[in-house]
């Protein structure tokens, strides 16, 4: 696994809702267009200190699983304790721990814009908590992600399953 980019889609505060939406769309258009994601993953809602915040996160958010489907890719969600668990080792973590983990698991040397962290946050727990398709040269060993598309990843977590899964089908071959 390696670091590939990361970002914001920044948006003028003093353009019109409206305005400020399509530009998110666009933005995650070109995203979803360069870099072809075989997965999106989102942080679960959380419930905002005031009803203003919520609104807007509900008006993004939204924004955010159009442009996936739009793209024809399946979106995964994950609560903010999730994400920390699987990042940190603690679901309650502070936002700087998971920046500085995030950092470390990646390789990335540059501070991370708090954006960006949580957003490779959530690509960090997808990837730990789920099994992916293997490809082998002679044979295709099966498996899925949470949402069911297949990926050519292979966690930590399940590599000696893997690797055992093909040793197996090699002596199985031998015999």
């Amino acid at each position: 696994m390696s670091y590939v980019a990361s970002g914001t889609i920044s948006m003028p505060g003093t353009k019109p809702l409206a305005l400020r939406l399509k530009l998110l769309y666009e933005g995650l258009c070109e995203v979803m267009e360069r870099f072809l994601p075989d997965e999106a993953v989102v942080e679960k809602v959380f419930f905002a200190r005031n009803v203003a915040s919520a609104l807007s996160l509900g008006h993004a958010r939204g924004v955010v699983l159009l442009s996936a489907s739009v793209a024809d890719v399946p979106v995964v969600e994950y609560a903010a304790l999730e994400v920390k668990k699987a990042v940190v080792g603690y679901g309650r973590a502070e936002k700087e721990q998971v920046s500085k983990m995030v950092q470390a698991i990646l390789g990335i040397r540059e501070a991370l814009a708090p954006d960006s962290a949580d957003a490779l946050a959530l690509a960090l727990c997808h990837v730990n908590t789920n099994t992916y398709l293997v490809e082998d040269k002679n044979s295709h060993l099966k498996g899925t992600s949470r949402s069911g598309a297949g990926n050519r990843v292979i966690t930590q977590k399940n590599i000696r399953k893997v690797a055992k899964m093909i040793t197996d089908r090699a002596e199985r071959r031998e015999e």
